[in-house]
């Protein structure tokens, strides 16, 4: 897949999304090491336009991510410790009285950035929480009447540590199914773990990381994923998922028409990332978790039980019978 005419990272060679694609994926490996799965989704998460949150205890490399991601691409960035006092103004910004002028002057909050990290994010009140509802919706924030967007791309990277931890917040629903996907870092195997004493033990790996895309390039990517053709069987099997789960005896509340676009555009963009031009099952089945998961809330009864979403949407997975292959995709 060529996207030259989206992107023009030198005049004399145009690069492919492939190239460009491993490019930042390479770059990220650097600094999170082992975790080539979870690079994956969040380098897929970038490119279809969504947040990301990302849910582990403390110390496994929630923030590494979000900081060499962003630094891999030649944005701004900008980081917002979530602490209990922390006011949504603290976020988006505060207008200020120019007396000199004689008007009112806004002064732009972190959130006005491409790669915003929105450290440990459920430390923080509902309230200031909710001040990132607008931005991750529509990319733009209203202040005192006043509209201002923010910059493509835009990427809220989001960590968290598990509900059970003291002095943490649950994210209100709404504010949840904002973000695209949900992910956990996991601890890493051995040899990486080993790898990460050697190479990190003097803090200086993520001082020597550089971009190495544009802005250009990131919307260029996010352009040509768009294009990905998703045949009408496959957005069938989308619908069929959603309707299971409405009616599923352990869900309280399925799957929303917003998580029915959210899983097309993730899987629009994997398959982009694989080199094609249509999307298949297996794009829809690899992104089902950690786009639905944190979408399916559970009846009383399920909780009780010791059901999770998880247990759901695998259980989706296995009931919801797969469309076959199309002629157009099997000549592909």
């Amino acid at each position: 897949m060529s996207i030259g005419d989206r992107v023009d990272p030198s005049p004399e060679r145009p690069e492919s999304f492939a190239g460009l694609h491993q490019a930042l994926a390479d770059n990220v490996a650097q600094i999170i090491q082992g975790k080539a799965d979870t690079i994956d989704l969040a380098l897929v998460c970038l490119i279809a336009e969504g947040h990301l949150l990302v849910e582990d205890v403390p110390g496994v490399g929630k923030t590494s991510l979000a900081k060499a991601l962003a630094t891999s691409i030649d944005s701004s960035f900008g980081r917002i410790q979530f602490t209990p006092d922390l006011l949504p103004t603290d976020v988006v910004g505060v207008s200020i009285w120019d007396r000199s002028a004689e008007r009112f002057e806004f002064r732009p909050g972190p959130v006005f950035a491409g790669i915003v990290l929105a450290d440990e994010i459920n430390r923080a009140s509902p309230k200031t929480q909710s001040a990132l509802l607008e931005a991750m919706a529509e990319a733009h924030v209203t202040v005192d009447g006043h509209t201002h967007p923010l910059p493509m791309p835009f990427m809220v990277i989001a960590t968290q540590n598990p509900i059970e931890h003291e002095g943490t917040y649950p994210l209100p629903e709404s504010q949840l199914d904002r973000f695209l996907m949900r992910i956990s870092m996991g601890y890493p195997d051995r040899a990486s773990e080993l790898e990460i004493l050697k190479t990190h033990g003097d803090d200086e790996r993520m001082d020597t990381l550089t971009p190495v895309l544009t802005v250009a390039q990131v919307n260029g990517l996010v352009a040509a994923a768009r294009t990905v053709h998703v045949a009408l069987p496959l957005q069938g099997y989308i619908i069929d998922l959603a309707d299971a789960s409405r009616r599923h005896p352990s869900a309280a509340v399925g799957m929303s028409p917003r998580a029915s676009l959210a899983i097309q555009k993730a899987a629009r963009a994997r398959a982009a990332t694989r080199g094609r031009t249509y999307v298949v099952p297996d794009d829809v089945k690899a992104l089902a978790h950690p786009v639905l998961d944190h979408r399916i809330m559970l009846t009383p009864e399920a909780q009780l039980a010791g059901i999770t979403a998880a247990d759901v949407v695998a259980d989706l997975l296995d009931r919801v019978p797969v469309p076959a292959p199309q002629p157009a995709e099997s000549a592909n």
